[in-house]
């Protein structure tokens, strides 16, 4: 847990990270023939997408909206992976996360794939979403 990047979502729209997962999953099939299929080692294929941003050299905030389905398809991966759940942050969590929603884990845990797509197209390769999520689906394994 910590802070993380802000992604630029609407309070509320927690309801809308499936359908953006979804949409980020039709959008890859289209331009490539490659299949997401919610699992964590469709991660790499993600950090692969983020890697391919990153030769961009654009800034974060003027990919948020493609940045924001990345970590959507990532929450969608822990909802699947580790039956966590989108829930609403409170005003103290947002602080602390920078983001409106996160998810939150069998054991209690918050999580925020919105800023760690953020932090991952930042920062490269190092923070990584797939060993993000392994990492998730650990602890909430034992």
């Amino acid at each position: 847990m910590g802070a993380d990047r802000t992604v630029d979502a609407p309070a509320g729209a927690v309801e809308s990270c499936p359908r953006l997962a979804a949409g980020l999953v039709a959008t890859v099939r289209e331009r490539s023939g490659l299949g997401l299929d919610y699992s964590p080692g469709s991660l790499a294929l993600v950090d692969r997408i983020m890697d391919g941003l990153r030769q961009g050299e654009s800034r974060a905030a003027d990919l948020a909206p493609t940045l924001m389905a990345l970590g959507a398809y990532t929450g969608e991966v822990l909802v699947r992976a580790a039956g966590a759940a989108w829930v609403e942050f409170d005003a103290g969590q947002r602080a602390i996360f920078g983001q409106p929603f996160g998810v939150r884990t069998p054991d209690g845990r918050l999580w925020n794939p919105l800023g760690r797509a953020v932090k991952r197209y930042e920062n490269g390769p190092q923070d990584s979403l797939r060993l993000f999520c392994l990492a998730v689906v650990g602890r909430t394994r034992g």
